[in-house]
């Protein structure tokens, strides 16, 4: 293939393969631009009701014109050859970042509320993902995230993927087919039940699982074994992690999807607020204060504005004191009037 010129697209070198096909890096001779090129089994195509949903959702991916989704230039045949035509992404899929130990706590809240903001955009323009996995997910070497495939599970039978099981395919998704990758499959999924919009959270809190752990919410020996700990088990409990990020992924993760959150853009600006504001995720500026209850996650700036009014308080207390000292209105010299609730700092009493 490499060497090769389909269409007015150059192949150059092999990028990558999966269970829906072949990626290579191809340069676009009519307008001089590198582009990823996805060319499909051609079994997977030859039906031409199947062809004409892939053709359908590619349209729909592409309608989306989302920063933090991948842009799809086209989708064409050529010499009985069906392929997808995609922006060049330079970076590293999410999967890979991940590794074995996870991410750290800035590039899971800062790439998580980027993967939240590209499924919000999705769902209001209707579409649901339905195979969201780290391995569906780019990640720039400038830290930006972008969304793929969106709708090509649709089109997948047997996936050559390990974790993809078998499904069917129809017109339109109806009761007792599986689509999606096991491991990150939401319950409803599972059972080859309609889903919708919140069928992508649940994965959602699967990847973000992952991406705190380094490990994957369900794994079992087996697909079958699988697909039962999604619909019975609950995940190992996450530790060292702020009290609110582990709130937001078990919301995400409940079984019942009447009980999850139930919008995509929610998470998004959750997530934007545990990294301190909806801008902080540019500035990468977070740390962690511990507090009275909890780990609580504040931005550098609300920490600083927190010592200040500490700070202000005590030198409040201070010249209280002095006040009363001075006065000696009580007839014993040095005695200290009672503080009022708060005058101490953290609304304790003051040690000065």
């Amino acid at each position: 293939m490499i060497g090769r010129t389909i269409a007015h697209y150059q192949i150059l070198e092999k990028l990558g393969e999966g269970g829906m096909g072949v990626v290579y890096q191809a340069r676009d001779t009519h307008l001089d631009r590198l582009v990823a090129i996805k060319f499909l089994p051609h079994d997977r195509t030859a039906d031409a009701e199947r062809k004409r949903r892939f053709v359908q959702e590619a349209k729909s991916a592409s309608a989306l014109n989302h920063p933090h989704i991948i842009t799809v230039h086209d989708v064409a045949s050529d010499d009985g050859v069906d392929f997808i035509v995609m922006e060049c992404v330079a970076g590293k899929t999410l999967k890979e970042a991940i590794g074995r130990k996870g991410l750290k706590l800035n590039d899971v809240l800062t790439y998580g509320a980027q993967i939240a903001d590209a499924l919000a955009a999705a769902h209001a323009a209707g579409i649901v993902h339905r195979d969201l996995k780290p391995g569906n997910v780019m990640v720039t070497d400038r830290g930006l995230v972008k969304v793929l495939d969106f709708g090509l599970a649709k089109l997948t039978e047997i996936a050559a993927d390990e974790d993809a099981v078998t499904v069917s395919v129809m017109p339109k998704t109806e009761e007792g087919l599986v689509v999606g990758t096991a491991a990150y499959m939401s319950p409803e999924q599972a059972e080859g039940k309609r889903v919708d919009a919140r069928s992508d959270i649940f994965s959602f809190g699967a990847v973000l699982y992952e991406m705190v752990t380094g490990r994957r919410a369900f794994s079992e020996e087996s697909k079958v074994a699988t697909l039962s700990a999604i619909l019975h088990k609950e995940p190992p409990p996450l530790e060292n992690v702020p009290p609110e990020l582990d709130k937001i992924i078990r919301r995400c993760l409940r079984k019942d999807a009447g009980r999850r959150i139930q919008h995509m853009v929610d998470v998004k600006l959750a997530l934007e607020d545990l990294n301190g504001t909806s801008g902080a995720s540019r500035s990468g500026s977070v740390r962690l204060v511990r507090g009275q209850h909890a780990c609580d996650l504040l931005p550098a700036s609300s920490a600083r504005r927190t010592r200040a009014d500490n700070l202000g308080r005590a030198e409040r207390v201070r010249l209280h004191r002095c006040r009363h000292r001075s006065r000696g209105d009580s007839g014993a010299q040095g005695a200290t009037a009672p503080l009022h609730p708060g005058d101490g700092v953290d609304g304790q009493s003051p040690h000065l």
